[in-house]
């Protein structure tokens, strides 16, 4: 069936369908559709229209009568649903072959199949939820911790929008004030020595501190990070991921050059999730297979969030400033000094230097202090109750609404240039309107959309 036109807001008359719950066999399998046709596909499957929001046992028609299977009917009268149409779900028996005799008989009543995305996108369409709400409908499907999970429910809440929205007021004021002072120009207002405008920057700058943390810290819960464990053969890299891991994750031999493939691991770090990446010991070497380890070594470094590069502290610590040579330009890293406990270096992190940490992998001695390193050098703090889950297009649009504010107030302090620094706050109040999407091109909503699963 073809898609029918769009009115102004995006909005179609288009019935659509897919299943909720996810694929394959199971007790049940659900079934939703929205739209216009929602009342009539109902009747002629259900032989009536059900009640609102009361589960219905029934019979599930085919076109001849016959019964393609038995369950559950809910039925939600527009406005009062997740998307703002009519809704209908069937909770019926989880058989793939069911659950596909009940799409094609809806599809047969008018209905189409809905595309990724399109029941949350319409929930945003119709003002039930904003894009940032709707983004957390996926992230908390793909949560990968309780505390991922935890964080985006509250994003799901409102809390993050809630966050930009007091943001957001705030820079109202601050644009009001402007505008005011400029109708009002033979007031002679004095940008500079009114302290009372001095302070209302000082707030809005320290706002946006706190919301820049909050979705950086948002971003890593969502995200995750990637850190890379490197140095040379037989330093101890595969027995550090697996002393990180709890488990024998990667083989451990006294062979130099046992590991030449990439070895991942996930571990959890209060809630943050990080994809550890064991790799093939840096040196030269003539060795076709070992040479090809090296390379994609190099290449994860390249692509890393940090890297912890492990020296054998038995032996002689002429390997640093080698490995750092290794390293592409920006890389944070960590060195980790390995076998303290032949090498009688006190375990944890470097009284002298921060940014080494002493560890034995075999008996497990500061790893737990290398645990709380990692998390620092990630920039990442445990997820307390005020946390939410936030994506990077999030932080993009923060940092241009930065930049938009830090120019309008040069413009206000250096130049009290009014008129332009009006603009410039205009610009901000546009940034923070992409997160919630009050201000958002198709294009971005069909790449968010998108990458959502069928059903949702």
């Amino acid at each position: 069936m073809e898609h029918q036109p769009q009115n102004a807001r995006g909005l179609t008359s288009d019935t659509i369908v897919a299943r909720a719950s996810a694929p394959g066999r199971g007790g049940v399998a659900v079934i939703r559709v929205s739209g216009t046709g929602v009342p009539d596909i109902a009747t002629r499957m259900l032989g009536e229209l059900p009640p609102p929001r009361y589960a219905r046992l029934g019979d599930f028609l085919a076109a001849d009568g016959s019964a393609i299977d038995q369950g559950l009917a809910l039925y939600f009268p527009a406005p009062h649903s997740f998307t703002g149409e009519h809704v209908l779900e069937l909770h019926a028996h989880g058989s793939p072959v069911i659950t596909e005799m009940l799409i094609e008989r809806i599809c047969a009543l008018g209905a189409r199949l809905a595309e990724a995305g399109e029941f949350s996108s319409r929930a945003f369409l119709h003002d039930k939820i904003d894009l940032a709400q709707a983004e957390a409908i996926a992230d908390l499907i793909d949560s990968g911790s309780r505390v991922a999970a935890l964080a985006a429910q509250r994003s799901l809440q409102g809390e993050f929008s809630a966050l930009v929205h007091r943001l957001n007021d705030q820079v109202t004021a601050l644009r009001v004030y402007v505008e005011a002072a400029l109708d009002f120009a033979e007031e002679e207002i004095d940008f500079l020595d009114d302290a009372a405008f001095s302070r209302r920057l000082d707030t809005v700058r320290a706002a946006f501190e706190s919301v820049d943390h909050t979705v950086r810290q948002g971003c890593l819960l969502r995200d995750g990070a990637t850190v890379v464990l490197a140095g040379r053969p037989n330093a101890g890299k595969s027995s550090l991921l697996n002393a990180l891991a709890g488990y024998d994750a990667a083989i451990v031999t006294e062979v130099a050059g046992t590991t030449r493939d990439l070895v991942r691991e996930q571990i959890e770090l209060h809630g943050l999730l990080v994809n550890i990446i064991d790799t093939a010991g840096l040196r030269p070497t003539g060795d076709a297979v070992e040479a090809e380890g090296v390379k994609r070594t190099q290449q994860q470094l390249r692509t890393a969030d940090h890297a912890l590069l492990i020296i054998d502290g038995s032996a002689d610590d002429s390997q640093e400033a080698a490995l750092l040579t290794e390293l592409p330009e920006g890389l944070t890293y960590t060195l980790v000094y390995n076998k303290c406990d032949l090498s009688g270096a006190l375990p944890g992190v470097d009284r002298e230097h921060a940014h080494r940490v002493h560890v034995s992998a075999r008996t497990g001695a500061g790893v737990d202090a290398l645990r709380t390193h990692l998390e620092q050098q990630l920039g990442y703090q445990p997820a307390g109750e005020g946390a939410v889950t936030a994506r990077r297009r999030h932080l993009e649009s923060l940092r241009k609404a930065r930049d938009h504010f830090t120019a309008a107030s040069n413009l206000l302090v250096d130049a009290t240039a009014g008129e332009l620094a009006a603009d410039e706050l205009l610009q901000v109040q546009n940034a923070l309107a992409e997160i919630t999407g009050q201000f958002s091109s198709d294009d971005l909503l069909g790449e968010i959309f998108a990458s959502f699963c069928i059903g949702k």
